[in-house]
């Protein structure tokens, strides 16, 4: 747009909100111009939530990480939308934490209406929390026989139909209703949008304009075999117009545009469609109606009512029977001064109760009210807390923090209360609104909210202290954590291993911390050492039908050779002789990846395996044979390394009773036999089609002597094509 030359435009945007024929043929005529200014709010929302939260949490990762052995959290992440989030958590926590219960009294009476049927009455007075006073009160009631009636009404009222659909109640009802995080639900209602089923699901809006056409969706509707019958009456009938909601100017409400079956859809997206279809129905439908009637009692000087309802016309409650007005029992016909003979009268004693954690669907509320998050962010946010271990889904979705996600907000409290309340981030969301609307510049708000947080940063370091007392009543430190498993390469002393997440080694000695591989299981790797660091080497493991390779912790975390990332294991190091490294075990280029290497597994016999060090291709090999070694040899096909291969006599597949063969576990036609892949969703690239082989691809990656940084180019494999297709 920048860069457009002259004053030609070239750059539109085409707005619609379902994938429809008409909607995008509709777009494509009405084209407009992108909005600079949503675009330069989104751009400030970003800027600042990256700047913000990278600087947050990598002080307090590194800082707790390296004090701390149990935190079992990856990342001590900070959000400004995300840490307001966590507080709404914690704040129902400590409530519920310093609630304490107080015993109440309350009178409970019955009244015989005919022979058959009594009335259970309500106190007028609710309750009492003083027994001496609850006591007195039924004694004065108890005395008399009959319950004399003071005054009869009958109303008729109306529940109203639901407002049309935006992401937020979507969200609320998938969470309270329908068992489905926020997140998944997100991820649910986005393939229903992209297969053409529903509507743009990310939308604040409950007002669907004058000019949308109900009636069309409503017609997709009229043969489906759940609710074909009231489609068709309404259509009959002539439709309800939506309740007046909100319009906030973006898309329309969440709307079916095809009908769907649960055959077609299945599970979870069949659920979510069906909820969609019938809210949408529900909001062209007519009010629910019912009569209430409330009879009102005197026993002695004490108040009692009773109260019933009956429904007139069950209008939307059709289509959303959980909506419906709860079937109580009719009220006897009576009037003023009538008399009911009182069959019972008695005190129940009762306590407070302390509030439940925070539903998710409470969560979504408060943050909506608070204006934490966007429509399209709030489950993001919410997935992030449950990720980070913050909080946990309980039964019921209900949100229980942890022991990290308490600490963590008192610490903030304790430092800088604005950490985590939602006032600062609804005042910035107020200013990046008003960005969008051409009412406030892009770059002085930018600037004033990063000088913000840059000094509510530099007080958050000098004050870590604080928060750190707290760390230290709940957490662990790391020499007293994990248990004795390698050698340090300095000290030559045991490195502990913690397992809780992030998995790592930590030396108290040398008060070094090594990151490990995560997601796997860690152990000593024979007590062999690395040959550049004297580190004792460990084994990260996936399972026994997995990848595995051995590591030098230190060498992981300090790579020795350029090619070499943090992170990566004996698999990827390119020392020139180590047994252990890809020089030394590398195959040859992997078959589903262009950067990757197979690698021998030299820990897999006698179910040998080899392994892409940088994809999940493994390839189970060999099986019971008793040796597999790499040769120094090349393959004159493909210049794959071959293997020495002793077999079982047993159970060896070579002609001749033989034991012993070398050859390529490309081309070799005895081992292709004996390979079996896993994971790999395509053959070899040389073999996708005729006319196909493109350049030279890396081979087994070996690197001649006293050039580690080296590496010989070889032809991409050739064989074993047909075996893995």
């Amino acid at each position: 747009m920048n860069q457009a030359h002259s004053s030609e435009k070239t750059v539109f945007r085409a707005r619609f909100s379902s994938i429809t024929d008409t909607d995008i043929c509709t777009a494509m005529v009405r084209l407009g111009e992108p909005d600079h200014n949503e675009a330069l709010s989104v751009d400030a929302r970003q800027e600042l939530d990256l700047r913000i939260g990278c600087a947050f949490t990598r002080f307090q990762t590194k800082y707790f990480q390296g004090k701390y052995g149990n935190l079992d959290s990856s990342l001590i992440s900070f959000g400004p939308c995300q840490t307001p989030t966590l507080g709404f958590c914690v704040e129902r926590h400590d409530k519920i934490q310093s609630f304490k219960p107080e015993t109440y009294w309350v009178l409970q009476a019955k009244v015989d209406a005919d022979k058959d049927r009594s009335l259970l009455l309500d106190w007028d007075r609710v309750r009492v929390f003083d027994r001496e006073i609850a006591q007195m009160f039924l004694n004065m009631t108890k005395l008399e026989k009959e319950a004399q009636v003071e005054a009869t009404s009958r109303k008729e009222k109306a529940k109203q139909r639901p407002l049309a659909l935006n992401t937020v109640e979507m969200l609320r009802v998938a969470s309270s209703s329908l068992g489905m995080g926020p997140q998944h639900a997100m991820q649910t209602a986005e393939r229903l949008y992209t297969q053409g089923y529903i509507s743009y699901p990310r939308t604040e809006t409950t007002h669907y304009p004058e000019s949308f056409d109900l009636k069309g969706p409503l017609r997709q509707q009229a043969n489906h075999p759940y609710w074909a019958d009231t489609v068709k009456q309404l259509l009959a009938e002539g439709i309800n117009r939506p309740r007046k909601g909100h319009d906030a100017g973006d898309h329309p409400p969440i709307t079916p545009m095809k009908s769907a079956t649960e055959a077609e859809l299945g599970g979870e997206a069949w659920r979510l469609y069906e909820y969609i279809t019938r809210h949408f129905i529900a909001t062209i439908s007519h009010d629910c109606k019912y009569l209430q009637s409330t009879i009102s009692f005197r026993i002695g000087p004490e108040r009692f009512t009773c109260t019933g309802k009956t429904v007139i016309s069950p209008g939307f409650t059709e289509i959303m029977p959980w909506q419906s007005v709860p079937l109580e029992e009719s009220l006897p016909t009576c009037q003023r001064g009538d008399t009911f003979t009182v069959a019972e009268v008695k005190m129940l004693e009762k306590q407070t109760s302390p509030p439940d954690y925070l539903t998710e669907a409470e969560l979504i509320t408060l943050m909506e009210k608070h204006g934490i998050g966007t429509d399209a962010s709030i489950p993001v946010h919410i997935n992030n807390i449950c990720q980070r271990n913050y909080v946990v889904v309980e039964s019921g979705r209900r949100l229980k923090p942890t022991n990290l996600g308490i600490v963590l907000v008192h610490g903030y409290y304790k430092i800088d209360a604005e950490l985590v309340l939602p006032t600062i981030r609804s005042a910035v969301e107020k200013q990046l609104n008003l960005i969008a609307q051409g009412k406030a510049d892009y770059r002085q708000v930018l600037a004033h909210t990063l000088d913000v947080f840059k000094r509510k940063f530099h007080y958050f370091v000098d004050s870590i202290a604080g928060m750190d007392e707290l760390m230290e009543v709940s957490f662990s430190p790391l020499a007293a954590t994990g248990k004795p498993l390698s050698r340090c390469g300095k000290c030559h002393r045991f490195m502990k291993y913690i397992q809780a997440k992030p998995s790592r080694l930590h030396c108290s000695h040398c008060d070094e911390t090594y990151t490990l591989p995560q997601n796997g299981t860690i152990k000593l790797y024979k007590e062999l050492r690395c040959p550049l660091d004297d580190f004792e080497l460990v084994l990260w493991s996936s399972g026994s039908r997995g990848k595995s390779y051995p590591l030098c912790p230190y060498c992981s975390n300090h790579p020795p050779f350029r090619d070499m990332k943090k992170g990566t294991g004996c698999n990827e190091c390119t020392h020139p002789t180590c047994q252990h490294s890809l020089s030394m075990l590398g195959i040859g280029q992997c078959v589903e990846c262009e950067s990757g290497v197979l690698v021998l597994d030299p820990t897999s016999g006698p179910k040998w395996r080899v392994a892409c060090n940088r994809c999940n291709v493994v390839a189970h090999c060999f099986e019971n044979a008793h040796r597999v070694r790499v040769s120094a040899d090349t393959c004159g096909t493909c210049e794959a390394a071959l293997l020495d291969v002793d077999f079982n006599k047993a159970r060896s597949p070579l002609p001749g009773d033989g034991t012993q063969h070398t050859g390529c576990v490309f081309c070799d036609p005895i081992f292709q036999e004996l390979v079996e892949l896993k994971h790999a969703a395509s053959c070899h690239p040389m073999h996708r089609g005729p006319g196909r082989r493109q350049g030279r691809g890396r081979g087994r990656g070996r690197r001649p002597a006293g050039k580690p940084g080296t590496r010989r180019p070889k032809d991409k494999m050739s064989a074993l094509a047909a075996y893995f297709v």
